[in-house]
């Protein structure tokens, strides 16, 4: 996937997407948990097939995981028999397969090239982690914004400028140290990295704190909407085209080439990025039979998730097996070949 996508639309429109998108995950957001399940039965688990409640590990509440996990939830309370969800804030992708091999979450959004490294024990992870993955999702659209008038027109610029780097242990985190190095940058020393979250970071862009960031999500992600809205002319994407080859040597092919289309964040041209996929996984042993349900409800289901974020309408059987070398759990793996993935 180049990372092409066909979503655009004007202001009112982007506006009432998010009303919706806050109404139907509302009603599966639990919200930001420090122990996340320890108040229900059946959470962490592993997802027997008794039923219960199953805890879904997500990413920043401004973000796409937030607002699908919150939707894949309310799906399962209401058509998986025998089980409830609930959707948590966390600091996503790291954080998320962390909390999953610990049996604190049941079921966790990550980023493909974070669980690649999770399950060959590199990068974050100094063991190989116990995990499976349930499908390939959509694709994640590198953003990389920066105040016009913080002098930086490259990352190379970022040098000695105070950025965002995304959450501690978050996917966003991973990528933004890869293409600060990249560009010839130490990320502990060359930038005075920020690490925050989306919400604060758009706080820090807006009151002149932070000069630059980085955010790994879908098309298109709320946050960043609400940064190129409220700060129109003032903010500006960076044309990653330059570190895509560096990372891809580094790295493989788990990185592509994608666009920025202008009329996502209604912006005066495309901007060239970096697009990685993201996984659903979940720790090896989760029950085959009820991973073949959720899988089967992400797919039937994926108009009703489209609606809670665009970003949805890229979850595809053509490329739902290509998880490698995240290994596919067997109940996955059949409800994949029910539904004719290839």
């Amino acid at each position: 996937m180049t990372g092409s996508t066909r979503w655009s639309t004007h202001l009112p429109v982007r506006i009432a997407v998010a009303l919706l998108a806050g109404a139907l995950a509302l009603a599966g957001c639990g919200g930001k948990r420090n122990d996340a399940g320890s108040d229900d039965a059946g959470s962490g688990s592993g997802g027997k097939s008794s039923g219960g409640r199953l805890t879904i590990a997500t990413g920043n509440t401004t973000g796409v995981y937030y607002q699908l996990g919150g939707g894949l939830a309310r799906l399962i309370g209401r058509d998986i028999d025998g089980y409830r969800a609930t959707a948590s804030e966390t600091g996503a992708s790291v954080q998320n397969i962390q909390g999953i091999v610990a049996g604190t979450y049941d079921v966790a959004f990550s980023l493909a090239d974070t669980a690649d490294d999770a399950v060959e024990g590199k990068g974050a992870f100094e063991s190989k982690q116990p995990i499976e993955a349930l499908t390939r999702l959509y694709p994640n659209y590198t953003h990389v914004l920066v105040r016009a008038d913080s002098g930086i027109d490259s990352i190379a610029d970022m040098k000695g400028k105070r950025i965002s780097t995304g959450s501690p242990n978050s996917g966003t985190e991973v990528i933004a140290q890869r293409l600060l190095e990249a560009a010839g940058l130490d990320p502990a020393k060359d930038v005075k990295a920020q690490r925050l979250g989306l919400p604060e970071t758009q706080d820090g862009m807006k009151d002149g704190t932070v000069d630059g960031m980085f955010w790994s999500g879908g098309l298109p992600t709320g946050g960043i909407t609400d940064l190129t809205t409220s700060m129109r002319g003032k903010v500006k994407f960076l044309d990653l085209s330059a570190e895509l080859p560096k990372l891809q040597q580094e790295y493989g092919k788990i990185y592509e080439a994608g666009t920025l289309p202008k009329a996502t964040y209604d912006q005066a041209v495309d901007v060239p990025t970096i697009v990685v996929p993201n996984v659903l996984v979940v720790k090896k042993g989760f029950d085959p039979d009820l991973a073949g349900k959720l899988v089967k409800l992400v797919f039937d289901r994926k108009a009703e998730l489209a609606k809670v974020n665009p970003a949805a309408n890229d979850i595809s059987l053509d490329t739902a097996r290509r998880t490698d070398p995240i290994p596919l759990n067997s109940g996955a793996d059949k409800a994949l070949s029910d539904l004719g993935a290839k």
